[in-house]
């Protein structure tokens, strides 16, 4: 099984996701509805927006493209166990980890999420049909009791339990991380309308989903945030959820009984604060005086922080974490989680 049969594997994986998007088939149809019933944040647009960006992620030339950077072996010679605890906040949020130790020859040792326990084992079933002498890298496990290297996801919590646990195997151990915009008082309408879509798609539970804006001292409020304000209006829908709705309702309670300076739209709270991560159903603000300010405030929230999306980008730093509004929630394969190079890890393993 040589590198070249894993991409064309993966590519095949690929164009199979993308046709049975296509034709609605209803083998996905079924999918999606098992995914929200076992998990209510799992809406099926939200399923399927998830593999529309894992068909186009795993287009040949994009696998081959990244790949090459890494020098990979045809074959791997000597291949680890590794070990994956993966996330559940968003729909099959483990794929990426997954690929990762499979297309570099790795055996993957699975440990799946209590809130996805279907979407990665749809994938990976698929991807047999494809390549099955790959089954025997591929383990659903729920101990990491014999592997040779870890990737974790968690929260700060068990971001702490991992690293101790852990200590002794090379590791990734992620946390809890969050994306920011940034306005320079140039946006459009359209610009709040992509960055909408960064915010609320997922209902804003990934960590590539913005939960801060920075802008401008002096920005305008009736010139800058009130029509932000008025032109996300667009995605009032969120509410519908009962989850979102429950989020949304609770915040609010909480702001109105300590009397906390704050906008409202009927479904998300605007409130200005120097934290990263806001609530469900809740936007923070803060101002910076200017662009060396912006860059101190940035530079000090760096490990909290996963996407920067500005208008064009124009924000540029040296993590490569930058984007344009409406691009957060559309990853490459080498836009890595943490910003920690998964497949140069994985290579190092020996």
């Amino acid at each position: 099984m040589t590198l070249s049969d894993r991409i064309n594997a993966f590519s095949a994986l690929g164009l199979f996701l993308e046709k049975s998007l296509a034709d609605n088939t209803e083998e996905l149809q079924e999918l999606c509805l098992y995914a929200k019933a076992k998990n209510a944040w799992f809406l099926p647009q939200n399923t399927l927006m998830m593999l529309k960006s894992i068909s186009q992620m795993l287009q040949k030339n994009n696998l081959q493209n990244w790949t090459d950077k890494y020098d990979l072996p045809q074959i791997n010679q000597n291949p680890k166990k590794i070990g994956v605890i993966m996330a559940g906040n968003i729909p099959a949020v483990g794929f990426h980890d997954a690929l990762c130790v499979l297309i570099s020859g790795h055996i993957l040792h699975a440990k799946l999420s209590s809130d996805d326990q279907l979407l990665i084992p749809f994938l990976l079933k698929k991807l047999l049909l494809f390549l099955p002498e790959i089954e025997k890298n591929i383990h659903f496990i729920e101990r990491m009791n014999d592997v040779d290297a870890i990737i974790a996801t968690g929260s700060d919590n068990t971001a702490r339990y991992f690293e101790y646990y852990f200590a002794k195997k090379p590791h990734i151990i992620r946390k809890n991380r969050h994306s920011v915009a940034i306005f320079n008082g140039k946006e459009t309408k359209e610009d709040f309308l992509k960055l909408g879509e960064d915010i609320f798609t997922y209902f804003g539970l990934g960590c590539r989903n913005v939960s801060k804006i920075y802008l401008p001292k002096g920005y305008d409020e009736n010139n800058g945030i009130v029509p932000f304000y008025d032109t996300i209006q667009v995605f009032e829908d969120v509410y519908i959820h009962n989850k979102y709705a429950n989020n949304y309702d609770y915040n609010k309670a909480i702001y109105l009984i300590k009397k906390i300076k704050h906008y409202d739209n009927n479904f998300l709270i605007l409130s200005e604060s120097t934290e990263i991560a806001s609530p469900i159903a809740m936007l923070f603000y803060e101002f910076y005086e200017n662009d060396q300010h912006l860059n101190e405030i940035i530079s000090k929230n760096q490990e909290k922080i996963q996407c920067i999306v500005s208008k064009d980008a124009f924000f540029e730093n040296s993590f490569g974490n930058s984007f344009d509004f409406g691009q957060a929630q559309h990853p490459r394969l080498q836009d890595y989680a943490d910003n920690v190079d998964t497949m140069a890890f994985l290579k190092q393993i020996q």
